[in-house]
């Protein structure tokens, strides 16, 4: 067995192993807590929500083990075990040349796993989520959003997908860096365009209403020195009862955002102590570190997608006897995501890092009690567990656990 291929089916089956050991400690954590409110949270968290909290937290995890076990099968049997290689022979026989063959075999992989994972959206959203009240769209607005998407992604990425198979095939060795490019436009692109073009698609944006919330939010925005295309406010209601708010837009076309769900739930000192949260991102630059990460691991990820797409011992170690271009590209996709699991916990400590300083930030422009307020709602409202697993924590969670945030907070007032 090539050396590749043996260090691929261990990261595989070791990444996986690994997911169900940390998800068992999950699971194993928040049951022994489920009968005890955290100290803190005694007064603001009754015991009927906490323990909600933990089923909710448990169901969760334990449906994420059938995911990730089968993930991890279909992740085999689509490489070493010959299906991407049966699924580029059938394709060939329409005697189409590059880039319609190429395009014709990423699209059916793509569509192949989309429709594997579609009982499990099904599940998740029609029996987990409204076993514990959270689930509110409807089959009909489920398939409607499922086609939207279905025409996004055909009318978006055929072309890239087209383009970037006409650089592998014609461009030279250094394809990769025009690849790139391209890559870097279309974000920036996409990111201008996604809340005023496609968002749209899916939810409604009504600017907020409430004159009292809006010259309260305009003081904060002016305090921070920020400037946006305006406030609004999502029916996020339509298709769940969990609360959010975030920025989206680059440039001029800034836009803060709020669920109708949040405002439904937060008093207005309470909004502004989440949105100060979420100012500090854009003023630390967060934002900007972390697409310039994203810059960075793009450009060191196409370039070594160009030099595997040289090497010919890559293809039949990932189960595809017959090297091409659009071969290169989809085991390259296939195959990162097992090795990149390891880098996870570092990712998310970065992450937790930049939001304690977002909270730091809330407290010195806001109120940090405020923001306390607010976290302890979401935390009760959105069924989040107050006594995750610290392994487990570590390694996955992009926020800080519920205990450590709060505990910082309240040294800061």
């Amino acid at each position: 067995m090539p050396w590749l291929t043996v260090i691929f089916v261990l990261a595989v089956v070791g990444g996986t192993a690994l997911q169900l050991w940390l998800s068992g400690r999950q699971v194993a954590a928040v049951a022994s807590h489920r009968a005890r409110v955290p100290e803190p949270f005694g007064e603001q968290i009754s015991s009927t929500d906490h323990a909600k909290a933990a089923d909710y937290t448990i169901a969760n995890v334990r449906f994420r083990r059938i995911e990730t076990v089968f993930d991890a099968a279909v992740l085999l049997a689509l490489t070493v075990g010959g299906g991407l290689a049966a699924i580029d022979a059938l394709w060939r026989r329409t005697g189409w040349s590059q880039p319609w063959l190429g395009t014709a075999v990423i699209l059916s992989v793509f569509c192949l796993t989309g429709i594997l994972g579609l009982p499990f959206s099904i599940w998740r959203t029609f029996r987990l989520e409204a076993r514990f009240g959270f689930n509110r769209l409807t089959p009909r607005l489920f398939v409607v959003d499922r086609l939207k998407s279905l025409v996004l992604a055909a009318v978006l990425g055929v072309p890239v997908v087209l383009v970037v198979l006409s650089l592998m095939e014609r461009a030279g060795a250094a394809w990769w860096l025009w690849a790139w490019a391209l890559w870097l436009v279309l974000t920036l692109l996409m990111s201008w365009a996604w809340p005023v073009l496609i968002a749209p698609l899916f939810n409604t944006f009504t600017p907020l209403a409430d004159p009292a919330l809006v010259a309260r939010i305009e003081s904060l925005l002016q305090r921070c020195g920020f400037a946006s295309k305006g406030v609004f406010v999502i029916d996020g209601s339509r298709r769940s009862a969990h609360g959010n708010a975030y920025f989206t837009g680059i440039g001029r076309n800034k836009r803060i955002v709020f669920f109708d769900t949040l405002l439904e739930r937060l008093q207005p000192a309470e909004v502004e102590a989440v949105l100060a949260h979420e100012l500090g991102h854009f003023r630390l630059k967060h934002v900007r570190k972390r697409l310039i990460v994203s810059v960075g691991l793009s450009f060191c990820g196409l370039a070594l997608l160009g030099w595997l797409a040289g090497q010919p011992a890559f293809y039949p170690a990932l189960g595809v006897p017959t090297p091409s271009t659009h071969a290169a590209l989809l085991l390259f996709l296939l195959a990162v995501p097992p090795f990149a699991l390891f880098a996870t916990p570092l990712t998310s400590m970065w992450s937790r890092l930049h939001e304690f300083e977002a909270d730091a930030f809330a407290a010195r422009t806001a109120s940090a009690g405020e923001l306390v307020s607010a976290l302890v709602k979401l935390y009760r409202d959105n069924a989040s567990t107050l006594t995750p697993d610290p392994v487990y924590s570590a390694f996955y969670y992009s926020h800080p656990p519920a205990l450590s945030r709060i505990t910082r907070l309240q040294q800061a007032q």
